[in-house]
């Protein structure tokens, strides 16, 4: 397992995540909720307090760290209801150390308008691009997931994938890796399947079919790599914080 930095530095990390996640208009008022594996039995997340004001004021205080199988209140603290969106990914794929859950209401509204999820977009959003051509699992149910049963059923339609879309509801997004960087990986990937979604409803209400970009053109798309694709879009993000 990559070496752990310091906990609050990963509390840090994780409460900025949430707020990014509100400033690029993935998250609205309390949904949602950012993770990442601190043990191979434990985990960072965000939960809500006696004080809850929203993801977008989010700070440490609203972070704390549950065992996988005794994910009890800490006090006036409790974990999400959708804790089993974190623990099972975690549990299953002991690879992943950074999950995120968002409601972005484009996608939610993509999948309620039963859009396929293609790359109908290229050079405009290359890590979309690919993500779609590489293909974007939809869960097709819209329950809370607050069990690990239901969780593991995403996750099987989820596959191997990084992220999966709930058909009504929202997104979830893993990365694996240094933790630091998983968890700006993962609230980075979730904004470009939320772009897809934007210009997908965009070019549907035009009245558009949502044809897929040409293969050769897909070919043509540089792989960026981690230092574009995630360093700079996450430091982009984090200008973007109120």
């Amino acid at each position: 397992m990559t070496a752990q930095p310091p906990l609050h530095e990963l509390r840090e990390q994780v409460a900025l995540a949430c707020r990014v996640l509100a400033a690029a208009g993935l998250v609205e008022n309390v949904l949602g909720h950012v993770s990442v594996r601190t043990s191979q039995h434990s985990l960072l997340v965000r939960g809500r307090g006696p004080n809850e004001r929203g993801l977008a004021l989010t700070t440490v205080d609203d972070v704390h760290e549950v065992d996988f199988d005794q994910a009890a209140p800490e006090g006036d603290w409790a974990p999400p209801n959708e804790l089993p969106l974190h623990v099972e990914p975690m549990r299953r794929r002991p690879e992943v150390t950074a999950v995120v859950h968002a409601h972005p209401p484009a996608v939610v509204a993509a999948t309620v308008a039963r859009l396929p999820w293609r790359p109908v977009v290229g050079a405009y959003d290359i890590p979309a691009a690919r993500m779609a051509a590489e293909g974007i699992p939809e869960w097709p149910r819209s329950v809370l997931v607050r069990r690990a049963d239901l969780a593991h059923q995403l996750l099987d339609h989820m596959g191997r994938r990084p992220v999966c879309v709930l058909r009504g509801h929202g997104l979830l997004s893993v990365a694996e890796g240094d933790p630091m960087t998983a968890i700006a990986a993962a609230v980075v990937q979730a904004v470009a399947v939320d772009s897809l979604a934007r210009m997908m409803l965009a070019a549907a209400s035009a009245g558009s079919r949502l044809e897929p970009i040409a293969e050769e053109d897909l070919a043509e798309l540089p792989d960026l790599g981690g230092g574009f694709n995630v360093s700079m879009m996450w430091r982009h993000l984090l200008t973007r914080l109120p």
